[in-house]
């Protein structure tokens, strides 16, 4: 992975924490809805062969944004499908990972979007990935 995309997924996975501490602080408009689309998601983890043969560990930060309020509710919904659809994209991922090799974020994304669209029945949210890292 070179350094530019590094410095995206770092600066991206600020976005994802600071989006986070707002929505736990419940900050709203009015007492209403809450006045972000972002809806944050436990960490998606999988096993992974590391280099020197060891087990290892990928976790991805995932999170997904909602313009539409009629899917946004949908998708607070489905908060446990979207992790268990998500936690099996990366365990697909894991299973793809040769041996100290970097993950294909690339896949990933399209695999987890995918995912998003499958389980919430339609297109409109987009998938906001973190930090991807293989330990």
């Amino acid at each position: 992975m070179d350094r530019r995309a590094l410095i995206g997924l770092a600066a991206l996975g600020s976005a994802l924490a600071a989006a986070e501490a707002a929505e736990a602080s419940g900050k709203s408009e009015g007492g209403g809805a809450p006045t972000h689309p972002f809806i944050s998601l436990p960490t998606a983890t999988a096993t992974v062969l590391r280099r020197d043969g060891r087990r290892g560990v990928m976790t991805v930060e995932v999170g997904v944004d909602v313009t539409d309020m009629a899917l946004r509710a949908r998708a607070d919904q489905s908060k446990p499908r979207l992790s268990a659809a998500y936690n099996e994209v990366v365990r697909l991922a894991g299973e793809r990972l040769l041996p100290g090799a970097p993950p294909d974020v690339e896949w990933l994304s399209r695999a987890l979007q995918a995912a998003t669209d499958r389980v919430l029945g339609r297109a409109g949210a987009r998938l906001l990935l973190g930090t991807v890292m293989v330990v």
